[in-house]
């Protein structure tokens, strides 16, 4: 029996110190945690395995490359056949701007995340990229007037 992994009270400072910079040395965290390097780094790997945490990466803000709208767009999608709603999604997939794709209940088949430089660039991705896709029935788009804040989930949530 495969038991869950349960994370303590130095896991949860070694996430947080990770999630607000995932480029901390190991050594700095031991440091801030008074144990070795080598105990973060079993740790780190033992969430990792556990699929808790994945990867280090830059992330890259889109204002700065000059995409400066950002929209949420519900796709709804006519089952034509049981692979409909997978050809659909492998074809919003090739759509470079779209950063998020949700398979949702509700309305919606779809929702998606879109940058785009500006209302016209973005008119250009839902009618030639996704409207065109002849499964597609319907779109709704929300424009992203401002990004409220952006975080990581809390590791002290029970």
């Amino acid at each position: 029996m495969v038991h869950p992994f349960q994370i303590d009270s130095l896991d949860k400072k070694i996430l947080e110190f990770l999630s607000k910079d995932a480029r901390t040395p190991f050594l700095e965290i031991a440091r801030q945690c008074h144990v070795s390097g080598a105990l973060i780094h079993q740790r780190v790997e033992k969430m990792q395995e556990a699929g808790i945490i994945s990867g280090s990466r830059f992330c890259i803000e889109p204002k700065g490359l000059g995409y400066h709208t950002t929209a949420f767009v519900g796709i709804q999608v006519n089952l034509i056949n049981t692979r409909t709603h997978e050809e659909v999604f492998e074809k919003i997939l090739l759509i470079p701007e779209v950063v998020e794709c949700h398979h949702t209940t509700g309305k919606y088949s779809l929702f998606l995340k879109i940058y785009a430089h500006n209302n016209e660039h973005l008119k250009k991705i839902l009618v030639e990229n996704i409207q065109s896709i002849l499964e597609v029935t319907a779109t709704e788009t929300f424009i992203s007037l401002e990004e409220g804040f952006r975080r990581q989930l809390p590791t002290d949530l029970e």
